[in-house]
Formats: structure tokens, sequence, C-alpha cells
């Protein structure tokens, strides 16, 4: 495929990044050869800018489905355990439901949990440099793009699919919550309906577990949008940074592994570092290439975070000040970004996020997601927001 060019010569290296990711390399799956890879080139790439780069493994789990296929199956096993012996069974039950319900909040939350405990493990790896500032050094900045692609479920194949997802997600947690207050209630007081009133949750947990198990078996996604134009990104800055550095901002540039497992590299990567940084912010970039400039302002599956206020006013002041950037806020009620690492370790972050203006994240976990729908004038565009935003983060 002929390669895309701009009238930015930013851009164009950052297309160049993008292609390379997705078409040289291609699909990229956690703790996979692909994301190695990607990895690998990362990191050759910061060594042609000058940088010192630093290479960390850690181990991850390898699939986002496999917790919640856990979860789906543990309450079904609470449902079907639960009229066969009285009150013995019933406690049983409700431990199991509360065990699950728990659990579940936690994985959403980032957070160590029974799953992450259990679940097969494989080794990932993070990439970074760090830029210093040309001045006085007054605060970090951490930019980020992820490097691994996800699979291709059934459950991502339109917009419509991906709004049935969210909305049975939140039904899924709903009837959780029910058989948790009921089984919960059932051990003090005999209800003859108690079992009855969970076959809602059974049929949740059976149609979630079918759609866990089915995203497992499809194929993964070359990522040309999700998420090889935000690694680009962040290897295009970092380029121009070591080139020209920031006066008083020192510049982590991180690419990180396994973000499409629930983060595991953005948290190895705070683990770390967290300490080290000083008066940090957090940018982080997410599909980049077909919509856009955005920035979100909340996000999360059932667990929510919001973007920093202080990032948003900034943001919020470019677009205006700029009405040829086309910039625009949105929102994600179905995922996550590594923006919500950032503020869990309460670093005032933002999420730039290559949504329409009516909430759909083009070729989001879909085969379709390859380099020849890269839109240059998006990109352009993005580019321009990009560096305004970081040049005010600058400014002390």
């Amino acid at each position: 495929m002929a390669n895309k060019t701009s009238k930015i010569v930013e851009v164009t290296a950052w297309l160049e990044r993008v292609r390379y990711l997705s078409e040289e390399i291609g699909p990229r799956g956690p703790t996979g050869p692909g994301e190695r890879k990607g990895a690998e080139y990362a990191q050759s790439e910061f060594t042609k800018f000058g940088l010192n780069p630093v290479w960390e493994t850690f181990k991850s789990a390898r699939s986002i489905f496999q917790p919640h296929l856990i979860g789906s199956l543990g309450m079904l096993l609470a449902f079907i355990i639960f009229p066969l012996g009285g009150a013995v069974t019933a406690f049983i039950a409700a431990l199991l439901s509360i065990l699950v319900l728990a659990t579940e909040l936690m994985e959403l939350g980032f957070q160590n949990n029974l799953y992450r405990l259990i679940l097969p493990k494989g080794e990932s790896q993070n990439v970074h440099a760090v830029i210093p500032p040309s001045g006085e050094h007054t605060g970090d900045l951490v930019i980020v793009g992820h490097l691994d692609s996800q699979r291709t479920p059934f459950i991502f194949r339109s917009p419509k699919h991906v709004k049935f997802y969210d909305n049975f997600v939140t039904l899924v947690f709903i009837t959780f919550i029910l058989q948790v207050l009921v089984y919960s209630l059932a051990v003090f007081f005999h209800f003859s309906w108690a079992w009855y009133a969970t076959i809602p949750t059974a049929i949740c947990a059976v149609i979630l577990a079918a759609i866990c198990i089915e995203a497992d078996t499809t194929p993964f996604t070359a990522g040309a949008n999700d998420n090889a134009t935000a690694a680009g990104m962040v290897l295009t800055l970092a380029e121009q940074f070591a080139k020209n550095p920031l006066e008083h901002t020192r510049v982590w540039a991180v690419c990180t592994g396994c973000e499409e497992v629930q983060h595991y590299g953005m948290i190895d990567f705070y683990r770390r570092y967290l300490g080290d940084l000083k008066n940090p912010k957090a940018l982080v970039f997410e599909m980049l290439g077909c919509a856009g400039p955005a920035w979100l302002t909340s996000e999360g599956i059932i667990v929510p975070f919001k973007a920093d206020p202080g990032l948003v006013g900034i943001v919020e002041g470019l677009a205006k000040e700029h009405p040829e950037w086309g910039a625009y806020p949105a929102k994600i009620s179905g995922g996550n970004s590594e923006m919500a690492d950032a503020i869990r370790n309460k670093i005032p972050a933002i999420a730039l996020f290559g949504m329409t203006r009516e909430g759909v994240a083009p070729y989001w976990h879909q085969r379709a997601d390859t380099f020849e729908k890269m839109d240059v004038d998006v990109l352009e565009r993005t580019w321009e927001f990009t560096n305004a935003l970081i040049h005010r983060i600058d400014i002390p």
C-alpha cells in the first residue's frame, strides 16, 4: 500500500510509524510476539532519536474476557448451589455471590483481586524514554500510548453491537447485585421465591459467559487506529522534544504493553516510577487516526473516572481559540483509557480519544482497523491540538 503523507513533516513521520506497527508488524496481542516486536520497534526509535530507552518486563493476564468468564460461572454456581441444602447452601451461595461481585468491581477499578491471582500470565513489556527540559525543571508530563491490539469479538462488530454490550453490562451488574441481596437476606429469612427471583441473573451469566468465550476465539486486529496511532504519536513527540525540549517540563514518553487486558503495563509503570515524578500530569492517547480531535471528560465500565478539571479547562480554551481544529469533548461508558491509571494515582490527567461527535469509536476492536483508514486531515488537526496543549502545560 502506498504511504500516506502530510504537508506537516511530523505528521508524515507519525503516519509511517502507524503504518509500520499495523502493517509490518500487524496484530499485537497482549503478551504475544507481535506486541514484543512493537516494543522493540519503539525501543529502536527512541535510540534513533538519541534517547536512552528503558525496557521493563512484567507479568500480565492474556485476556480481558477471562476474568468475566470466571465471574459469570461463579454466579451460575451460586445459583445452582442455593436450593440444594436449605440454610447451609443458601449461606454458601450468598458468600460466593458476594465474592464474585466484589472481585468484578475490583477488576473494573484496576485493583489487585482474586482474578489477577489465579489467571494464567504471560510476559509483556513497557518501553519509555525520559526527556529533560531545557531550563528549570518544574514538573513532569507522562505521555502514553499502548502498543498492544485487541481481539475482534462479535460485541464490537458495529456501533449498535457496542451499545448493546454497554447496556448489557449494566444489566448484568444489576442482576448480580440482585442475587447478592436476595441470597444474603435468604440466609436469615425463608423466602420461597428467592431462587426464582435470581433466574434473570442466571440468564445474564450464561449470556456473558458465551460472549467471553466467543471473544477469546476471535483473531487480533492489526490495530492501526487502536492503538498504533497513539504509540506513533508518543514516538513522534519524543523525536520532536529530543530535538527541542520543553522549557520547564520533563517528558516521560511511555509505550505500554497489555493495556487491552486492564492496563497491566501502565499499572507497572506507576508502581515503579510514581515516587520519581515531580508535579506530574498525564496525557493519554487513544485512537487518533479517524475522528477528532476530542478529549474525554469521563470514562469507565461501571466504575467511573473523570478527567482533571484544570486540564479540561485548558483544552476547552484551546478549542475556542482555534475553531479550525474542530476539537470537542467526548465520553465513554463502556471502556477505559490509561487516563484511569493516572487518576487512581492522583495524577491530573486527560485523554485525547478520537471518537466522533456521536460517540462512536471508529473501527474499535474490528478487523477493519487497518492503515488505509487513516485520515490525514484528522491527524494534522490532532497534531496541532496536541502540541498546543503540551506547550500550554509547559507554562509554569
